[in-house]
């Protein structure tokens, strides 16, 4: 038998948080300051993926190299301006404390930075102990879909084995990647056939619906052969 799963990992932004949107706007508006015009869905098909990968994707590597970290500062400054903006998706903090009351280990990996994560850890107001650890972008080298921070947040939780609850295909590449299926919610704004061909094991609208999931049967899965291998969102 399958051993099971004894820690849950929550993505943060398009998971718990409903900033996705926010998230792509700060970077419309940071591209603008430098007179880049990618289109908008652009940006919203790279947000999952850490800072370090998007302004290649969405540009490409000429102006990475020229532009990234001006562009990447420019972003930090663009969405702390909207940041009071940001507001719970509905059941995000009923959804956490129902994992916890499991006796399931409950950690933050998110690819954001620490101090837009601790406005969303603000939001969740949770009692001390319900969050086993909680980790950003300054806690690895590699960024989603990489599976550093995923690897870390479970570390650091003391558990052994994980489930990720994510929003995008990043998220479940970066779970297979550490051998975890992934959970996927639709609040990140992909559809439930990009997300089902990605290798979620499961998909639901939000955090709401996975309050009533059955957990134990999600703690023994496995996430299926390729989903390690994310398809590309962003032809050029």
């Amino acid at each position: 038998m399958t051993p099971t799963r004894d820690t849950v990992l929550l993505d943060v932004d398009g998971t718990l948080a409903d900033s996705t949107y926010h998230h792509a706007l700060a970077w419309s508006r940071a591209f603008a300051r430098f007179d880049l015009t990618p289109p908008l869905w652009r940006a919203h098909r790279a947000i999952g993926m850490g800072g370090d990968k998007l302004v290649a994707v969405v540009t490409d590597d000429e102006v990475e190299a020229r532009l990234g970290d001006d562009l990447r500062d420019t972003w930090e400054q663009e969405y702390s301006r909207i940041l009071d903006e940001v507001v719970l998706l509905d059941g995000a903090r009923e959804l956490v404390l129902s994992l916890h009351e499991r006796g399931l280990r409950v950690a933050l990996a998110s690819s954001g930075k620490k101090r837009f994560t601790d406005h969303v850890i603000e939001l969740l107001d949770l009692p001390d102990g319900v969050l086993s650890t909680v980790t950003t972008s300054e806690d690895a080298e590699q960024s989603k879909p990489a599976p550093d921070i995923l690897g870390v947040a479970l570390r650091r939780a003391g558990g052994e084995r994980a489930v990720l609850v994510g929003d995008t295909p990043y998220d479940v590449a970066s779970a297979a990647r550490m051998g975890a299926p992934c959970v996927a919610v639709r609040s990140g704004g992909y559809g439930v056939q990009e997300l089902r061909d990605a290798g979620a094991v499961l998909i639901v609208d939000g955090p709401r619906t996975l309050i009533t999931a059955d957990w134990d049967e999600l703690c023994r899965a496995e996430p299926p052969q390729g989903s390690d291998d994310p398809q590309e969102p962003l032809p050029h």
